[in-house]
């Protein structure tokens, strides 16, 4: 088994990654133990990033990369470690049938060279999967410039792949990432997303990342602003097919010239979140989201600021308003917006029908009407009432016992 010692450097070296939430997957049990549907692994995170229901851990933490942002990277002064891939089996195995652990996720350092360190992660999920007979939930970091039949083969035995970018800009990973590049990082994804597509196209038998391919930024490591982000987000998700984008605030973990010397702070980042919700389930594109100066509002969610700056759109009546235009209405969520899609069919919708919705009157009043009736403010006063409200709301921190219906509320303020 492994060591104390050595599992502390690895678990501990991994924490920083936040792109490991577990979803999507429909992998079934194929005679051993576990299985990776999202009903079976339950995922949440905690305030520093770790997913407590995964092993989230690294094969090795002994890089050859100078990447300035990373504790691991190969001139930092940290303890070294690496695992063998049987000595990652065991402890899966182990954490697992004492109901540690619902899944695994592995990542590492580049140890040696990129093809060694991806042989040693295909080794490890290949005997994951075909010794120890473990069908549970496995998410598998790909390594840049690692030959590409190694990442195919591993994406065989994994639920989900992910490339971090990191970084928004080529500048900025010449600059705080040298050994890496932007199409050492897309490349994969594309190549990896063109064989899902077949995969599913041909109806093999078998697996090739049923819960697809996600990767993260670090926010406020470099001086990209927030639209930037976006746009880098928006296409990930329309020519490479990504589940999620994940959004990490700098910390600055090791010290460094060219790095600020203060973290980036949680708003940016949850203003992010709730951006990238809003391109995902509501049919904004990046460039309408963002402000004159290329960034979201702080003092306001997305959904408000655009709406506050597109007031000649609104009020809309809810009986008649469009899907898409119900949509964009501050306090109605796309679960709300479908309700009030079938109700209205059966007769005109009051403001107390749309309370029993769950649509939030508060912010959705001020640019509806509801059979003719508005309550909303005039347009001077709006602005004043929605950021005190965002000031009173707040952003909450998602635990183990956070539903579906409690996360989209925690980024939206919609249910």
């Amino acid at each position: 088994m492994i060591s104390e010692e050595k599992l502390h450097i690895l678990v501990n070296g991994a924490k920083f990654d936040v792109s490991c939430s577990s979803s999507g997957s429909k992998r079934k049990n194929g005679g051993g133990i576990g299985n990776g549907f999202a009903e079976g692994c339950c995922h949440s995170f905690t305030p520093d990033g770790r997913c407590v229901s995964l092993l989230k851990i690294l094969m090795s933490n002994d890089c050859i990369y100078h990447c300035k942002y990373c504790v691991n990277r190969a001139d930092a002064d940290v303890p070294r470690a690496t695992a063998t891939p049987e000595e990652i089996c065991e402890l899966v195995m182990a954490f697992y049938k004492r109901n540690y652990i619902e899944g695994l996720f592995l990542s590492s350092a580049v140890c040696r060279t990129p093809d060694y360190t991806m042989e040693q992660l295909l080794r490890t999920v290949k005997l994951l999967r075909t010794e120890y007979k473990f069908f549970g939930y496995i998410h598998v970091k790909g390594i840049p410039y690692a030959d590409g039949a190694l990442v195919r083969e591993t994406a065989r035995y994994a639920d989900r792949m992910s490339y971090n970018i990191e970084l928004p800009s080529e500048q900025s990973l010449k600059l705080l990432a040298p050994q890496k590049t932007r199409e050492s990082l897309l490349a994969p994804m594309r190549s990896l997303a063109l064989q899902s597509s077949q995969f599913k196209a041909e109806k093999r038998k078998g697996h090739f990342l049923p819960a697809g391919q996600t990767t993260q930024l670090i926010v406020g490591a470099s001086p990209e602003p927030d639209g930037q982000i976006l746009r880098l987000t928006q296409a990930l998700y329309r020519k490479n097919g990504l589940k999620r984008v994940y959004y990490s605030s700098y910390v600055p973990v090791v010290h460094d010239a060219l790095l600020p010397d203060r973290p980036a702070g949680e708003l940016r980042e949850h203003r992010l979140y709730q951006a990238d919700w809003l391109l995902r389930f509501y049919g904004f594109t990046a460039e309408e989201i963002v402000n004159d100066d290329g960034n979201l509002s702080y003092d306001l969610d997305p959904k408000c600021a655009w709406a506050l700056n597109h007031m000649q759109y609104f009020p809309v009546e809810v009986n008649r308003a469009p899907l898409e235009t119900l949509l964009r209405v501050p306090g109605i969520g796309a679960r709300s917006a479908y309700k009030i899609m079938q109700a209205r069919r059966f007769g005109a919708l009051t403001f107390e029908d749309l309370g029993k919705m769950h649509v939030v009157l508060k912010r959705a009043r001020h640019f509806i009407t509801a059979n003719g009736k508005f309550y909303g403010a005039n347009e001077t006063a709006v602005r004043g009432l929605l950021t005190a409200g965002e000031r009173n709301d707040g952003a909450v921190q998602l635990n183990l016992f956070s539903d579906a219906e409690t996360a989209h509320s925690a980024l939206t303020g919609e249910l």
